[in-house]
């Protein structure tokens, strides 16, 4: 028993620091040295102002848009920073909670971006995404926040600042973000290992195996597979970054298809799970308070989003 228990410490290390350094690294080291750069030279801040009008209906702010982009083009704790400001500078607890519901509904580009190598659909991913997370934010700001406090105040239209980092060259913008990517990742190397060191376990103990026999036959009729039980399990359980590495083997290992996965990544692609809602909620006790209406008007923009994978593939 001791023996298999190595075994599994020793086969859960590896496979996380192999999807770490081999998966994750190259993609978010680009891609945050990108947006290091486009964010310091004023472009996301354009984008933000250009799409601010059209979305203040659905009941999110300045901020909300600017949240919108790091969610899709950075990673899921990007939005942290706009939430964090949000929590300072006035905008009510009503317009927080609305941002916090779209950026829970949303996808988490550092689980997208490597996914889509595997095979995840885009474009259907970005579609979904904006919809599923303007609905779960209209839901929330209109129905289940409404009797939420702060009303006297303002819909913070808050940008961030292009001037910041217009002084710094390109390449130590790029180069900052690059180190920035590697700092996230390497934090995230120990909850990796120790998630699919959980997994495996439930696996082992045959834990999985039940809970695909309880569900196979629910899971067929919307066409999912029933090993889905593993990557939904580890999803809401250890994140999405743990659950990115489990589908990842699945795909490897032929469990399931990239058809499939595509069909799942409207239940699976947002960061409304235990490490993903306990990181965006530290912005600050008034962003802790709304986190029930939030996760509510979550649920609903998930449920939209997972009816559209299955529509679509």
């Amino acid at each position: 028993m001791l023996e298999e228990l190595v075994k599994i410490m020793l086969q859960s290390g590896k496979s996380g620091l192999e999807l770490a350094l081999y998966t994750l690294l190259p993609v978010l080291v680009i891609m945050m040295a990108i947006m290091k750069v486009i964010e310091a030279r004023g472009v996301l801040a354009l984008v933000a102002r250009a799409l601010q009008p059209a979305l203040r209906m659905f009941g999110i702010p300045g901020a909300g848009v600017f949240a919108i982009l790091q969610m899709l083009l950075v990673s899921f704790a990007a939005p942290l920073a706009t939430l964090t400001i949000m929590e300072k500078d006035g905008t009510s607890r009503r317009h927080i909670a609305a941002t916090l519901a779209m950026v829970l509904t949303l996808s988490q580009a550092n689980v997208v971006f490597p996914m889509v190598a595997a095979g995840l659909d885009l474009g259907a991913i970005m579609m979904t995404s904006i919809v599923g997370g303007v609905a779960a934010a209209a839901l929330t700001y209109y129905l289940f926040a409404r009797s939420a406090g702060d009303e006297g105040l303002q819909a913070a239209g808050f940008v961030p600042d292009p001037e910041r980092g217009r002084k710094t060259t390109t390449l130590n913008l790029l180069i900052l973000g690059g180190q920035e990517a590697v700092q996230v990742i390497l934090g995230t190397i120990p909850m990796l290992i120790l998630a699919i060191f959980l997994v495996n376990i439930l696996k082992f103990t045959g834990a999985i195996t039940l809970l695909e026999t309880l569900l196979t036959p629910m899971f067929r009729l919307i066409g999912f597979p029933g090993v889905a039980v593993l990557p939904l399990a580890t999803k809401y359980l250890a994140g999405g970054t743990a659950m990115m590495g489990v589908t990842l083997n699945l795909l490897k290992e032929g469990a399931i298809t990239v058809q499939e996965l595509n069909r799942m990544a409207g239940f699976i692609t947002n960061p409304c799970d235990l490490v993903g809602v306990a990181v965006l909620i530290s912005a600050g006790t008034r962003c802790a308070s709304v986190v029930r209406p939030a996760i509510a008007g979550t649920v609903a923009g998930v449920l939209i989003r997972g009816v559209l994978h299955l529509l679509i593939f």
